[in-house]
């Protein structure tokens, strides 16, 4: 999981360590999001690759909620309120596209 740490840290362009394990629980749920979205047992990615599409989907969900942590929409998301919903759908569409791969 470190390595996705530093993807989606770099992805929010986030310079610190202070927030490295609330990252961490963000990853681990964007994970369990991913596991249950295309149906695999929970622990899965634990123990299987990921694919190159649904490591995007997590990064950018794991960004999501770091950015938004209060129950708003915050950061990147302040300037319009439809780009919440937006990630959501772009999310679900990565996922979708690799429900039945396995690497």
């Amino acid at each position: 999981m470190e390595t996705l740490l530093v993807k989606v840290k770099e992805n929010l362009i986030l310079n610190h360590n202070e927030d490295d394990n609330l990252l961490l629980s963000f990853i681990a749920a964007a994970i369990a999001y991913a596991e249950s979205y295309q149906r695999k047992p929970d622990g899965f990615y634990s123990e299987n690759p990921m694919h190159p599409t649904t490591e995007q989907a997590v990064i950018m969900l794991s960004s999501y909620f770091y950015e938004s942590r209060d129950g708003s929409t915050g950061g990147f998301f302040a300037d319009n309120v439809k780009a919440s919903k937006q990630v959501w759908n772009v999310v679900n569409m990565l996922l979708q596209l690799n429900k039945d791969v396995v690497i």
